[in-house]
């Protein structure tokens, strides 16, 4: 009996050295190859410009480093070289290197998104770029193998997944998604409010001052201006009068001699 249990622990003994472990099989077994972006993309080999602008603005390094430690996955949708190209002329050489940066980051949303989810989102939905006005949003509508993307300017068709598989999703668009703060149109600047005219200060009415009427010379001046007129030729008179005959006197008094 005892012999049987020395030769039973033996053999379970050299089972278990025989046999790897389970810290050993998971340390042989290669790790997942990390998610590239760019190879998803070069694969498809219609989205040069995407892969440009994603090297340019820092973005394709920001997405490598967001998928190690992706919580909630990332979803991009790649605009096709054609989608670039039906651009208007000189539309991205128009915008400055952060208005380039942020319509690439337009493309990109915060989330994994298959076909399924987009059909339960709600909008609106975020994306990765942000400006002055908060963070940009897209609106999106599903059905079972279409979504549509809508962005206040645009509305774009998403039918192709490139690759699905958690953290990453890669959609084909033939659109680019122009997003409503850099391409909307802005209301027309306000005219400067005008200065309230100034007006002159009203004139207090002074009360007139009661003239009196020009009154003609009245009449008791008239009458003394006549009266010492009148006396004044009496009294010549009388003189001249006296004076003759004081002269007449005279004679007649040298006539007596």
């Amino acid at each position: 009996m005892a012999s049987n249990q020395i030769l039973l622990c033996i053999a379970i003994l050299g089972s278990s050295l025989l046999l790897p472990t389970n810290a050993a099989v998971a340390a042989d077994s290669p790790a997942p190859a990390p998610v590239d972006v760019e190879s998803i993309l070069q694969k498809g080999s219609q989205y040069g410009t995407f892969i440009k602008l994603l090297k340019s603005t820092q973005v394709m390094t920001q997405l490598s480093s967001q998928l190690k430690n992706a919580y909630d996955g990332l979803t991009v949708l790649a605009p096709t070289d054609n989608a670039f190209n039906n651009l208007k002329a000189g539309t991205l050489n128009g915008l400055t290197a952060q208005q380039q940066s942020e319509l690439v980051l337009y493309h990109i949303l915060p989330r994994y998104y298959s076909f399924t989810t987009f059909e339960t989102t709600s909008n609106p939905v975020r994306t990765q770029a942000s400006g002055n006005e908060g963070v940009y949003t897209v609106n999106v509508t599903s059905t079972s193998n279409q979504v549509n993307v809508s962005t206040g300017v645009n509305e774009v068709q998403v039918t192709n997944s490139m690759y699905s598989v958690f953290p990453l999703a890669v959609y084909s668009v033939d659109k680019v998604l122009l997003p409503n703060e850099l391409f909307g149109v802005k209301p027309p600047a306000s005219a400067p409010a005008l200065a309230p005219a100034v007006s002159e200060p009203k004139k207090k009415k002074v009360p007139a001052t009661p003239t009196t009427a020009a009154v003609p010379a009245s009449s008791e001046a008239a009458d003394a201006t006549t009266t010492d007129t009148t006396t004044s030729d009496a009294g010549f008179r009388r003189n001249v009068e006296w004076g003759f005959a004081l002269g007449c006197a005279l004679v007649g008094v040298l006539s007596l001699f």
